[in-house]
């Protein structure tokens, strides 16, 4: 069995997450982790899947022959674990250039961006537009959670962060 990441976009429509998995599942693969959304009438995956070696290039035919689907994909390899997750939530006022400065403070510190999910809204009292970020990071340094925090709140007043348990 191999393992690829598979990312997938299609105009989105009812049946599409089902005729994904029959293709998947006439080929073998085992659906391992995925993450779907609906992004202004665009089906946007990452996928992560187990098929066997000799089943791979039907499966990525199949797919290809869904309507409107395009696809990339990517064979992966075990990496090394982090040894510590953290994860936060983060409101700030928008402003462009804000995943930028996250991720460079992230870079700046070493630490793993292992998943990010982003929104813009607005708030309802005062129609203050607002980024909203749910982040999960990889450590490799205990020390990192505390620079973590602060480097974050360093990106302005308008910072609110919370720490959670775990992501939903």
């Amino acid at each position: 069995m191999m393992r690829y990441i598979i990312t997938l976009q299609a105009p989105d429509r009812k049946g599409l997450v089902e005729q994904i998995a029959n293709v998947v599942s006439r080929h073998n693969g085992n659906w391992l982790d995925s993450e779907m959304r609906h992004i202004d009438g665009v089906f946007a995956a990452i996928l992560q899947l187990e098929v066997p070696a000799l089943k791979w290039d039907a499966l990525v035919d199949a797919l290809e022959c869904i309507d409107g689907l395009a696809l990339t994909f990517a064979k992966t390899t075990l990496s090394t674990k982090p040894i510590k997750h953290l994860y936060y939530n983060l409101i700030a006022y928008d402003r462009p250039g804000i995943v930028l400065h996250i991720s460079n403070k992230m870079n700046a510190l070493g630490v793993n961006i292992e998943q990010f999910s982003s929104q813009y809204e607005t708030a309802s009292h005062t129609g203050i537009a607002l980024f909203r970020a749910t982040m999960a990071f990889g450590l490799t340094d205990p020390a990192q959670e505390e620079q973590i925090t602060a480097s974050l709140y360093e990106m302005g007043d308008d910072v609110v962060l919370d720490k959670l348990s775990k992501l939903a």
